[in-house]
């Protein structure tokens, strides 16, 4: 974390994951890094903004913050294979895994690199903006020079 800036680095990701049988691990694959990519996204980049009035002002893709490749590290996947007994194949579901523990953990990651601060992250996406809200709300932040 960059205290002057306020922004959040991810230097490594890693991903459990237990989809059961795996009948094609490469698509299983693909399904946590882009679950994983769409996490990360809306913890720390997506959020739909509406003006006072009520006008949507992220209505495009050139104000509404998609992740890109070169936003977050290639996750480190680990796949564990345990498989259902619901039903004859063994399958579990992929899609969701990568998209539910990424705000939580970025949130509580955030939370634990600026304990010493007592910010609190209450919303997500935790943007640079919400970071130095959060700072400042404290009233000890800046630190005096």
């Amino acid at each position: 974390m960059d205290l002057e800036a306020c922004t959040l680095t991810i230097l490594r990701h890693a991903v459990v994951h237990d989809a059961g049988r795996s009948i094609n691990p490469m698509v299983v694959e693909g399904q946590v890094h882009g679950g994983t990519a769409q996490g990360l996204g809306s913890a720390m980049l997506e959020e739909v903004v509406h003006d006072a009035q009520g006008q949507l002002v992220t209505g495009s893709l050139m104000d509404y913050a998609l992740p890109r490749a070169a936003d977050f590290p290639t996750p480190d996947v680990v796949h564990v294979e345990f498989p259902s007994t619901v039903n004859e194949l063994g399958i579990k579901g992929v899609g969701e895994s990568g998209v539910i523990a990424p705000g939580a953990m970025i949130a509580g990651a955030v939370e634990d690199a600026l304990a010493d601060y007592g910010v609190a992250i209450t919303r997500l996406p935790v943007t640079p903006a919400r970071v130095f809200d959060a700072l400042r709300a404290t009233g000890r932040w800046p630190r005096p020079q």
